[in-house]
């Protein structure tokens, strides 16, 4: 675990457990939110630059997951997206830009359709803005789940994945270091009974059927090797369509785009962040 992500923890109450975050540098406030089965620990190799491009940012784990409790009885893209705009009321910082990682995106998305006066900005990094699985496949996918993410084998079953599907493509950066972390926390078998809530919970259409709500700009990032949706580019399309996206399909990158392509998308969010915030002399 880097610095950044050991920086002092603070939390925030929310109905049946506290969401934990930390809050580093001032200025115009970023909240970045990790996908489902990742930490905080995720955006260490962006949040450093984006408080030295003169940014406050606040990296906030989800509901069951890092530091945050694990005896919350909802899971899902919308009680998140109430996480994060009950977090943006509470730091009082004015209107926030929300980075979201998978369904930290989608999380992102909702909390914009809901209280636009909170978010002036959203970016997707490999967010999703409908449900990828046919109903069938969706309640396949949900008892598989059930048994992958099961003790004793859940963690290990979870970290096998993040390698050998989801981390497809360019090299990641500390990724044996990484799985370690996410192995050690899901070991845990209450993250890991969290973790499984939000896996069989999760369901995308939440978001679909907000998107004509969205207002805030978006920035959408995707990578064309990430299992997670068939055409990465038809994926990009959909979101301009939908909610009026800009965005990029990198190349040989996978399902983490921000570290597997590390100054690539810092680049595009420092200068999405510099237009929404009014920052024009951020460095991008």
């Amino acid at each position: 675990m880097s610095h950044f992500s050991a920086a002092a923890l603070q939390r925030l109450a929310r109905p049946d457990g506290r969401i934990a975050y930390t809050d580093t540098g001032s200025g115009p406030l970023v909240v970045l939110v990790p996908g489902m089965g990742d930490l905080r620990a995720t955006y260490d190799l962006v949040a450093p630059a984006l408080v030295e491009a003169g940014y406050r940012v606040v990296v906030t784990d989800l509901r069951g997951h890092g530091d945050s409790d694990t005896d919350f009885r909802a899971y899902g893209d919308t009680v998140t997206s109430a996480d994060l705009l009950a977090l943006v009321e509470h730091l009082d910082a004015g209107a926030a830009v929300l980075v979201g990682s998978s369904m930290g995106g989608s999380a992102a998305v909702i909390a914009a359709a809901d209280r636009p006066e909170l978010v002036r900005g959203v970016v997707m990094l490999a967010g999703f803005l409908r449900e990828p699985l046919s109903p069938m496949m969706s309640a396949v996918a949900r008892l598989a789940y059930r048994v992958l993410f099961a003790r004793p084998w859940g963690a290990a079953a979870w970290t096998w994945y993040v390698r050998t599907a989801l981390s497809k493509g360019r090299p990641t950066p500390g990724l044996d270091a990484r799985l370690a972390l996410l192995r050690s926390t899901f070991a845990d078998p209450a993250r890991l009974r969290a973790f499984r809530r939000l896996t069989v919970a999760l369901d995308h259409r939440e978001v679909e059927s907000r998107l004509a709500d969205v207002r805030a700009p978006v920035l959408a990032v995707y990578g064309d090797k990430d299992p997670d949706f068939s055409d990465a580019e038809a994926e990009l399309a959909f979101a301009r369509e939908s909610v009026g996206a800009e965005g990029v399909v990198l190349e040989d990158v996978g399902h983490y785009p921000h570290l597997q392509a590390r100054d690539e998308v810092l680049a595009a969010v420092l200068t999405f962040l510099a237009t929404t915030t009014g920052r024009k002399d951020a460095d991008a």
